[in-house]
Formats: structure tokens, sequence, C-alpha cells
């Protein structure tokens, strides 16, 4: 139950098969996504030991919003929040890619309880919310919303947005990527985001304490990675790894070697804890 709804929010997920003692891997996704945007490298995390979620942000996906709670950021950062108090219940290893960086800063900052590692790919953190799209009249905003959703623009996003893949790929990444929208209550939760003003952490950044791995695909032409550069200055406690011949998804363009960039980072840093134990 979440305090914004009187009812249960069913929502959607990719849930392990068996849960550990050690922190998990939570996956969350990037702007009007879902949890399939981890179906390349999920198997992969898996394989390496780790328990493992992939979840829909609130208003993305395909949870069950036949009656549509609020989506805008605070609504989505409580459901989140009370997804892990009934779930996950320990700290996470948070992992943001695009505007899913967004969501995992203003979470952290939040709950810095629930957050033992934050991992940011090709991360959008500093845009200004939505801009000027909070402001469009409701009948202008949904007609947007229409032509998000269509086949064409969401196939030059993905010509945009991809560095180096085939045109089989291509199109598969744009079919999966839409399934979501077909979902009854996708375009009202859009506009309802849109209209609300959307992220704007950057003023949220430097208070991350969280040792963050941040991943920048070297071809990314959605967001420079110059930020990626101003990000690692900003963070307190971070490393960067960039990941050559590469576009702004990374975990779906070079899913083995993302999942390689956080199991050694998860890793090293559980060594580190172990060697400081076995000196004292």
């Amino acid at each position: 139950m979440v305090r914004f709804s009187e009812n249960p929010i069913m929502s959607s997920c990719v849930k392990p098969l068996i849960q550990k003692r050690e922190a998990p891997i939570v996956l969350l996704h990037g702007f009007d996504s879902s949890c399939m945007e981890w179906r390349y490298a999920y198997p992969l995390l898996e394989d390496s030991g780790f328990e493992t979620w992939a979840i829909d942000i609130l208003g993305w996906g395909f949870s069950d919003l036949e009656k549509l709670p609020p989506c805008d950021v605070v609504s989505k950062r409580e459901h989140f929040y009370q997804f892990w108090k009934s779930y996950i219940k320990r700290p996470m290893i948070l992992v943001g890619p695009s505007l899913g960086s967004a969501v995992a800063v203003d979470f952290t900052v939040n709950y810095p309880e629930a957050v033992e590692k934050l991992v940011l790919i090709d991360a959008s953190v500093y845009a200004e919310g939505t801009g000027k799209l909070a402001t469009l009249p409701k009948a202008v905003a949904y007609a947007g919303v229409h032509l998000l959703k269509s086949l064409p623009l969401r196939l030059y996003a993905n010509y945009l947005t991809f560095y180096n893949v085939s045109f089989s790929t291509s199109i598969d990444c744009t079919n999966v990527g839409r399934l979501h929208c077909l979902m009854p209550w996708w375009d009202d939760a859009t506009v309802d985001f849109m209209t609300s003003g959307g992220y704007n952490v950057s003023s949220l950044i430097g208070k991350v304490k969280q040792k963050t791995l941040i991943i920048w695909g070297e071809n990314d032409s959605i967001i420079s990675n110059k930020l990626a550069v101003q990000l690692h200055c900003e963070l307190p406690d971070a490393m960067i790894r960039q990941i050559p011949d590469c576009g702004h998804i990374p975990h779906l363009e070079k899913p083995d070697s993302v999942v390689k960039l956080i199991v050694e980072f998860v890793n090293s840093e559980a060594k580190k804890l172990d060697k400081c134990v076995t000196q004292v």
C-alpha cells in the first residue's frame, strides 16, 4: 500500500528465483521503458551468482494501473520505496540507466538506508525536468504522447540511441520497447508525468554518499560523455568506466561488457571488506 492510492498497486517486476544474504542488484530502466530493457543483461547477472531484480517504475512498464494513481516524481519514489520495504528489505546495489539514473539519485538521497552502492549508466541527471512540456495544454500533451508510441518515431529514436547494431536488432528493440505503450493506462500516466515537471536532480548529486560506478557508452549521441566527467567530479565517491563502440544503452548493445563492469565493481568492494575483516 502507498499513501497516495487507496488501492494496492499490482506492480510488475522480474523476481529472482532465490534470495541470498548478500546485497541484491536491483535494475531500474530509462524514460518510458520497462524491465524488459534488461532482457540481455539480466540472465548474465544471475549466472554470475547475484540475486537480481528488475523493476518497472510506476507509470511505465507493465504494472496494473487500472485505477491510475499519480505518476509524478514523489509518487514514483514512494512506490519504489514501498516495493523495496515489502520485498527486498535490505540495502541494495541500485542500477539506473539514462533517466533511471535520475530516479536512482532521487531515491538514494531520500532513502539512503536502502542503497548500499550505485551504478549509473549513461546518466540523464542534468536535465531540468520535463521543461516546457510541463506547461503544455492537456490536449497537446496527449497528442504528443500518442506520437511518442508510434512505430516510426520509436525506430528513429533507436537509430539515435544505438551506435552499431543491425537493422534486425533495431527492429526487435523497437517492437519490445513500445510494448508497454499498449497498456490501457499508458497515455494518462505519461501525460501526468510530463505535466508534473519530471526529475530535476542536479542539486542532489553531491549529496550521494554511496560508492558509485559510472558506466558510459563512448559513442553516446544522446548525452555527451563530457557530462560523465562532470558527474564523476561531483559525486563524492565515484569511479568511471567507458565502453568503446557503444551508444546510449550499453546494457542492450554491449550487455557482456556492462555485466563484467558491475560484477567487478561489486566483487572488488566485497574483497576489500573481507580483507579488512581478516586483518582485524
